[in-house]
C-alpha cells in the first residue's frame, strides 16, 4: 500500500497541477501523511529551475501550516487523531516520558525534526499536545522547514539533476550530522560554562 502511495505521488508531478500538488503533499505530511514532500519538491525544480525559489517557497508555507494543523490535532485531537498517528509511527509509548521535558526543549525539537528524516508529524503532534507555545512552534517551523525546502532549491538549481542522488539519498543525514554537531557544540558549551 505505500508503494501505490508513494507511487501515485510521484505521479503529481507531471501534472499540470503540480505546485498544487506540492502544497497538499506539504500541508498534509506535516501531519499525517507517510510521504515526505521532497518527493515532489525535486523532480518540479528540476524540471523548473527557474522557478526554483518559488516552489521552495510553497513547500515551505504549506509544510508550516500543516504543522500547525498538526500541532492544532496534538493540541484538540489528541485522543482521536493524534494518538492513532503516533501509534502508526511507533512513537505512542515514548509519549509520556517524552511530555515531561518536551516543552524545554521545544524549539529544538521542532528545529531538529524540521530538518532531519525524524518525522516532522511526530513533533508537531507532540507540540499541540504539550502545549508548547505556538509562537514558538510556529517560528521554529519555520525556520526548519525553510532552511531544508531552499537548501534542497538552491542545490538543484545550482547543480540541476546530477546533485539529485545526493539529495535523494544522503542530504538527510547530512542535515541529522550537521544538527548532531550543532547540538553537541552547545552541550560543549555549556558544560564549559
Amino acid at each position: 500500500m505505500l508503494r501505490r502511495l508513494y507511487d501515485w505521488t510521484i505521479s503529481l508531478a507531471a501534472s499540470k497541477h503540480a505546485l498544487w500538488a506540492l502544497a497538499a503533499v506539504s500541508f498534509i505530511e506535516s501531519s499525517v501523511f507517510p510521504i515526505p514532500p521532497d518527493i515532489l519538491l525535486i523532480p518540479l525544480i528540476i524540471a523548473r529551475p527557474s522557478q526554483a525559489w518559488l516552489i521552495a517557497g510553497v513547500c515551505t508555507a504549506a509544510s508550516v501550516l500543516g504543522g500547525a494543523f498538526g500541532y492544532f490535532i496534538g493540541w484538540g485531537l489528541f485522543e482521536q487523531v493524534g494518538q492513532p498517528v503516533l501509534e502508526f509511527y511507533g512513537k505512542a509509548d515514548k509519549f509520556d516520558e517524552f511530555a515531561a521535558t518536551f516543552n524545554d526543549y521545544g524549539a529544538w525539537a521542532v528545529l531538529i525534526a524540521g530538518l532531519t528524516p525524524f518525522p516532522y508529524k511526530v513533533i508537531t503532534i507532540f507540540s499541540g499536545a504539550t502545549s508548547l507555545n505556538f509562537t514558538v512552534f510556529m517560528i521554529s517551523s519555520l525556520i526548519a522547514r525553510g532552511l531544508r525546502f531552499f537548501i534542497i532549491a538552491a542545490l538543484l538549481w545550482k547543480y540541476g539533476e546530477p546533485i539529485r542522488t545526493f539529495i535523494e539519498e544522503r542530504l538527510g543525514l547530512v542535515f541529522s550530522l550537521f544538527v548532531a554537531a550543532l547540538v553537541g557544540g552547545f552541550l560543549i558549551l555549556g558544560l564549559t560554562h
